[in-house]
């Protein structure tokens, strides 16, 4: 159970790095948009790869409820349904279970809920969900764990904690025992024409790789203790869950650091559903590899875009005659074709091309920003891009 990974600069607590999936290399840290349902809302897999995207993220519980992962096993799994062949990730299904609220039961055994779309009652266990994951192919597998809410008591934090330890181990279990089954390591062999990473109908070989997840809610020694533990278990990868939950921004932050404090130097680093550019942009200097998050997407949807002048409310009345482009300084195509005056039309009209247009800007001001940190990190000085970053919070 391997994910080669390589650190080739480092900037004080930052580092470049390069992880090696068997659909494809991704240079860290890196920003993996949302592809919740096998899709980055609204925007089609040709213009993500022309966006320089290595890799997306996709959720176990919606894929398992719509359309099912035994249908897209049939048909190859989730890279040969989705026709994406480069990497994925698939959240376990966790958060959303933990999302809907009052529509779950936990237990040892795993978590009882009803779908929001119908109503029927399903078990996740820690199996289920290994099961499921692997059946839809993804690169990386994360551990079954359970999100503890916001706020939380200390009692109530280490009892998540544990739960999650023991489900961890579980995953493991199930994992190692498995993971072999994946659609691509049977008989389907996807083409990637434009990977310098692989050749042309090169069949695809080893194995997904598991990744662990630290929790512990806003208690830094848990969060120690959660790191530790989950370390012993040796995964080829970490990453720090249960965090946006509703706490401030310094908690996640003093969280963040505590876990790094344990986690391993030489294996990959992620923060799960985070967070703002300026934010991210610490995460990767305090040695994040992996982040993701539905902000570039939702804020595009409902009109707000992240540019270098800061955030812009494109439906503002001041942009009705503006001629110039979202962002004076991205070289989108958004950016090098459109006003913001039609942007704003587009948005005020309801028209569905606004949100296609705003999401693909700020899908590429995110990619963009995880390129400059990462040419930063080359250069040995990343505080330059960390006070521009925070000017524009």
């Amino acid at each position: 159970m391997t994910l080669p990974f390589t650190i080739e600069a480092q900037a004080g607590t930052s580092r470049l790095g390069r992880i090696q999936t068997a659909h494809g290399a991704l240079e860290t840290p890196a920003f993996m948009p949302v592809g919740t349902v096998g899709s980055v809302k609204a925007v089609p897999q040709d213009v993500l790869e022309e966006l320089d995207t290595h890799i997306i993220l996709g959720n176990t519980y919606h894929l398992y409820l719509r359309p099912g992962h035994e249908l897209v096993r049939s048909l190859g799994g989730l890279h040969k349904f989705m026709s994406w062949d480069r990497a994925l990730l698939t959240d376990s299904g966790g958060f959303q279970v933990f999302s809907l609220g009052d529509l779950t039961k936990v237990s040892e055994e795993g978590v009882t809920f009803r779908s929001h779309l119908d109503g029927t009652s399903h078990l996740f266990t820690p199996e289920r969900s290994m099961e499921i994951q692997i059946a839809l192919g993804s690169d990386i597998v994360m551990a079954f764990d359970e999100c503890t809410e916001h706020p939380a008591e200390r009692e109530r934090s280490r009892a998540s904690m544990e739960m999650t330890l023991r489900w961890a181990r579980r995953s493991k279990e199930y994992f190692d025992a498995h993971k072999h089954e994946v659609p691509w390591n049977e008989s389907h062999s996807l083409r990637k024409e434009r990977s310098k990473d692989r050749a042309p109908g090169e069949l695809l070989s080893g194995t997904p790789a598991l990744c662990g997840i630290v929790q512990g809610g806003m208690y830094a020694d848990l969060r120690r203790e959660s790191a530790e533990r989950t370390v012993e278990l040796d995964f080829p990868s970490y990453a720090i869950g249960g965090l946006s939950v509703g706490e401030p921004r310094e908690k996640t932050v003093e969280m963040i650091a505590a876990a790094l404090e344990v986690l391993p130097k030489d294996k990959p680093r992620y923060v799960m559903g985070v967070g703002y550019p300026h934010e991210i942009v610490q995460y990767a200097a305090m040695g994040v590899d992996m982040m993701d998050c539905v902000l570039p997407t939702r804020a595009g949807r409902h009109g707000l875009l992240f540019t270098s002048e800061g955030r812009i409310n494109i439906k503002n009345a001041r942009f009705a005659r503006d001629q110039g482009p979202a962002d004076p300084k991205c070289s989108c195509k958004v950016c090098a074709r459109y006003s913001r005056a039609y942007l704003r039309h587009l948005f005020v009209a309801a028209e569905p091309l606004a949100g296609l247009l705003n999401t693909i800007h700020n899908l590429a001001f995110y990619l963009d920003t995880m390129r400059a940190v990462r040419h930063a990190i080359r250069l040995g000085d990343l505080s330059g891009l960390l006070s521009a970053s925070v000017s524009l919070a």
